[in-house]
């Protein structure tokens, strides 16, 4: 397994819009993502991050945060019932609830050290489309609270939109009326 290093947003190629991934998947790419899927399990892993010092846990990477200014993006997060993983190929959002939320404690990202605080607000629920690489077919999901937001966090990367670009400058913690506080 490969220890990425992460791109941080001091670096341009951050802020640049990535491309679309050729279908049928190159096996590197494939490759690739189960790597970025990898990573995220170990850094969520008390052990893994004793002996790694500078790997921070992470639920969520894009692409360019590695340096590849492709379509491709990983997701975990340790649940009760059973753990959320994704790798999606070239995700696209085809619908938005008008309804939002926001997560309380503020977002974070592996590319971003200092702290940005406010409010992120992000549609509460998001229908996606994208190539599932685990299960190699085409699919649409429906995603809402926390789920709809770490994958709208990391589509933002593929758009070179960074989360506190979201945070309100005039009034960070400003709280909009019927938002759900997550």
């Amino acid at each position: 397994m490969e220890l990425f290093k992460i791109v941080k947003d001091n670096k341009k190629s951050l802020r640049e819009r990535s491309s679309d991934i050729a279908l049928p998947l190159d096996p590197k790419i494939k490759e690739l993502g189960l790597n970025m899927l990898e990573y995220l399990k170990l850094s969520q892993d008390e052990d893994f991050l004793e002996k790694h010092k500078n790997v921070r846990s992470g639920v969520g990477l894009a692409a360019p945060q590695i340096g590849r200014n492709i379509n491709l993006i990983a997701v975990y997060v340790q649940e009760e019932k059973q753990n959320f993983e994704l790798v999606l190929v070239n995700p696209k959002i085809v619908s938005e609830s008008t309804r939002e939320c926001y997560l309380e404690g503020g977002e974070g990202c592996l590319s971003v050290d200092k702290p940005h605080e406010g409010y992120i607000y992000r549609p509460y629920k998001v229908t996606v489309k994208a190539y599932d690489l685990i299960n190699e077919k085409d699919i649409t999901l429906t995603l809402t609270g926390y789920h709809s937001i770490i994958v709208q966090h990391e589509i933002d990367h593929l758009k070179g939109i960074l989360f506190y670009d979201h945070i309100n400058k005039k009034n960070p913690f400003l709280v909009k009326e019927n938002a759900v506080k997550i």
